[in-house]
């Protein structure tokens, strides 16, 4: 049976059925097969996928994005980044890295990260001088840190799955965030000293008070991931509830701080916004009857036996969990890839010698590298309509990125420091 469930789950994939339907397809087709199973539990199992006060984030940190985004919010985190690091060789792609790192801590998606900064400085850089395939290869790689510095949906997908502390998660992600932007910078900057684009070099010096200026102006845009991390680190409120105050808070700047919002926009806003959710929610409850039946198969415990015969060296163990989840992020829609492959790691945290605060970290890393790596990364493909350049194209460009992305993923899964330490800081 554990065959024929994977056997028709890859054949639908290949048939290019959506990811939803497929997953619950086969699912489904495997219950029927099996003749034990009580159908009324597919329905059952459709409403308990949803049925969870954790998810109710997914939609709200959604519509907390959408209302940021026409709010004014974006332009002037881009003023302020420009302000900071503008000045470095590279400088505006530097800034594009900056701005997605800012609004990374409002919209908790990769692909609204990349659409949303996109849209401004890809074609700036473009005037700039730089290559369309290269703009867009920039801003895919930063749009990808929208899921590791918190708020990040799949981190709460994860908590859910697993039962870890969604605000633990939130914390592990912030030094991976950072070293991973610091790092798509450094690119940038080697990038900019070894072309001859029309940004090669700083066309202006650092002012303090070009930043101060800059950073008045961005304080309200500010003022949002500050509100939904730092209550959440606090203790203040839950991850859930941070959705809801960022919500509010959205609106209220919108409508009578930046007012760039008007009440005849927020209808569409919304729906928008629900329309994206529902599509993530609709994965989620599909892929809940995959993995409840996958659980009472015990397919999860076999497929993790299968691979700890391979070796017991936790290093060697660990290199292939990376690699299993690279993969899986380059082909799969993350909902689902998180609804897949948890069930199968959790039961190997003894032997790796992690916790599921530091899984949920390595995890969502490598599926936000799945994410950037051509054809079929959801940030790629943003990008790719936004520069009007082909995929193909935009590879070339991406691959120092990967790299050095690459190179990050290594050092945020054997140095643990990087993901333990601010959880144990904040969660006693």
């Amino acid at each position: 049976m554990t065959l024929l469930l994977f056997a028709m789950l890859i054949i639908l994939f290949c048939l290019n059925v959506p990811i939803a339907i497929a997953v619950g397809l086969s699912a489904v087709i495997a219950f029927v097969i099996d003749g034990n199973m009580n159908m009324i539990l597919i329905t059952q199992r459709l409403y308990a996928g949803a049925d969870s006060f954790p998810l109710m984030a997914v939609p709200l940190f959604m519509i907390a994005g959408q209302l940021m985004g026409a709010g004014g919010i974006s332009r002037r985190i881009v003023n302020f980044a420009d302000a900071l690091v503008g000045h470095l060789p590279g400088g505006l792609a530097a800034v594009s890295v900056v701005s997605a790192m800012f609004f990374a801590g409002i919209s908790g998606s990769a692909a609204a990260d990349t659409a949303a900064v996109g849209a401004i400085l890809i074609p700036s850089m473009v005037k700039r001088g730089y290559t369309p395939a290269f703009s867009g290869a920039v801003q895919a790689a930063a749009g990808s840190i929208g899921v590791i510095i918190p708020p990040s949906i799949p981190m709460i997908i994860f908590g859910v799955l697993t039962g870890a502390s969604i605000g633990k998660l939130f914390a592990a992600g912030i030094l991976p965030g950072i070293l991973m932007g610091v790092s798509l910078i450094g690119v940038c900057v080697w990038n900019a000293r070894r072309s001859e684009t029309a940004d090669t070099s700083a066309s202006r010096t650092f002012s303090f008070a070009q930043v101060c200026k800059a950073g008045t102006c961005a304080i309200w845009a500010l003022g949002a991931p500050f509100i939904i991390i730092g209550g959440i680190l606090g203790g203040v409120f839950t991850a859930t509830e941070s959705a809801a105050v960022a919500v509010v808070y959205a609106l209220l700047v919108g409508l009578f701080i930046h007012k760039e919002i008007s009440l005849k926009e927020l209808p569409d806003l919304f729906i928008s916004a629900s329309i994206t959710s529902s599509v993530v929610m609709f994965i989620i409850c599909a892929a809940s009857i995959f993995s409840w039946y996958m659980a009472i198969q015990e397919i999860p415990a076999s497929i993790a036996s299968s691979i700890l015969s391979l070796t017991d060296n936790r290093i060697l163990l660990l290199l292939l969990i990376n690699l299993l989840l690279l993969l899986a992020g380059t082909i799969l829609e993350t909902t689902a890839a998180l609804i897949l492959f948890v069930p199968v790691l959790v039961p190997m945290l003894p032997t790796l010698g992690i916790d599921p605060v530091q899984l949920g970290a390595i995890v969502v890393v490598n599926l936000a590298i799945g994410m950037l790596t051509p054809p079929l990364g959801v940030c790629t493909i943003v990008a790719c309509s936004i520069a009007h350049t082909r995929i193909g194209t935009l590879a070339k460009a991406i691959l120092p990125f990967l790299l050095v992305l690459l190179f990050d993923l290594l050092l945020i899964t054997f140095w643990s420091p990087l993901t333990t330490l601010l959880p144990n800081l904040f969660f006693t």
